[in-house]
């Protein structure tokens, strides 16, 4: 049986991720289970997600996947090249998954398994070094060195989905599994754009909930239930305005030597950012005050949210330790059973349970439930900001 593993953030889920399940299923069986890996409460861009983990979890569930697992927060706020290492990892961990399907924007493999060879070859990696140590940032200095030898093929990395999908590849290269590659078109608006028709980009989405617009035409029945539910209990939409003041606190309690072990604070970058945070006066103008033509303005807000959140460069450099159950269905609890035997890490349903793992998994259990602890400070409802819910939170169960 073929056990179809997916990505996402689902931030929120909207009718472009229902057709990516709709189209995995058509390649891979429509029995196929399908097995999640989700951003938690903070997302790859350096951002807050716009519903709580649980929420949105139950959005993907309701929708088609079967087994929704947390990535834990270290991974989410990575590179996109730590973000797929840290999901593929978690998903091979798993002992089940036969299929990794993503999309992208030239719904073609061969183009993107060539890249990702490329990138993974010493002489392209030594290359993209040198020409990091010229002035180029990572992105421009790897698109360069992988053009000089595929050409026009290596335009592809333009694009944010392509992008993630050659790092889903290098990933299972790299690791060796035993895990096949499938990619589809996505379909609609292309990532963080503005369109016209039906399937609007997750960026749109956010940006009219946050407007207070209806987004109701363009997300599945459940996802608009789940989010009319989330908003009468004042638990969204959240937003780095509603979290600002909270988020500044926490930085201005730190010291330079802090913001020197944040991932990737080399070449003099944390002691920018300490230098912005003593003297500016938003999130905004720090970003500003740091931001050079060498720091995409995503690496930066990452690196704002690690400050915050108590994240260092040594967290994270190996697999997610557990996988944590967010949100199941009947198949994806039968699915369970064989992967409570097959899996390589533990599976956390009851939080209790990390109490009785090693130190390890108990750190970064610890981290994301303390980060969940400052995401709810962005609730509206007083109630709803309770701290401690992710040590009691159990999986939403769908019957």
């Amino acid at each position: 049986m073929n056990v179809i593993g997916i990505v996402g953030e689902y931030n929120p889920f909207h009718l472009g991720h229902l057709d990516h399940f709709e189209k995995s299923r058509k390649i891979l069986g429509e029995d196929a289970p399908i097995v999640c890996v989700m951003s938690g409460d903070f997302v790859q861009r350096g951002g807050l997600a716009i519903f709580n983990k649980f929420s949105r979890a139950e959005a993907a569930a309701a929708s088609g996947a079967d087994l929704v697992f947390e990535l834990p927060l270290p991974w989410c706020v990575m590179s996109a090249e730590g973000f797929a290492r840290g999901a593929v990892q978690l998903l091979g961990s798993l002992g089940v998954v036969t299929h990794l399907s993503f999309g992208s924007e030239v719904g073609s493999l061969a183009p993107l398994t060539a890249i990702a060879l490329s990138a993974l070859e010493p002489e392209t990696i030594e290359r993209v070094k040198a020409e990091m140590e010229s002035g180029l940032p990572f992105a421009a200095a790897r698109q360069k060195v992988i053009a000089e030898k595929l050409g026009e093929e290596a335009k592809l990395l333009e694009t944010p989905n392509n992008i993630l999908a050659v790092e889903y590849i290098k990933s299972i290269i790299h690791q060796q599994l035993n895990i096949t590659p499938v990619t589809t078109v996505r379909e609609g608006a292309p990532h963080d754009k503005a369109n016209t028709g039906k399937t609007r980009s997750a960026m749109e989405l956010r940006a009219m909930l946050e407007a207070g617009e209806d987004v109701r035409s363009y997300v599945p029945a459940p996802t608009r239930e789940l989010l009319q539910e989330e908003m009468e209990r004042g638990r969204g939409p959240v937003t780095m305005a509603d979290m600002e003041r909270a988020l500044m606190s926490r930085l201005r309690l730190l010291s330079e030597e802090d913001f020197n072990a944040l991932p990737d604070a080399s070449e003099g970058l944390g002691n920018r950012f300490y230098k912005a945070v003593r003297s500016e006066g938003s999130v905004d103008e720090i970003l500003s005050a740091v931001k050079t033509k060498r720091y995409p303005m995503s690496r930066l807000r990452r690196m704002t949210l690690c400050a915050a959140l108590g994240i260092r460069a040594e967290v994270g450099l190996d697999a997610p330790p557990y996988a944590r159950v967010l949100a199941t269905t009947p198949k994806g609890r039968e699915l369970l059973k064989t992967i409570s035997k097959t899996a390589e890490i533990p599976i956390v349903v009851k939080p209790a349970y990390v109490k009785e793992l090693d130190e390890n998994c108990r750190r970064i259990f610890t981290l994301t439930a303390d980060a969940r602890d400052f995401y709810v400070l962005g609730y509206d409802a007083m109630e709803e900001r309770r701290g401690g819910t992710d040590w009691r939170a159990t999986p939403v169960t769908l019957e």
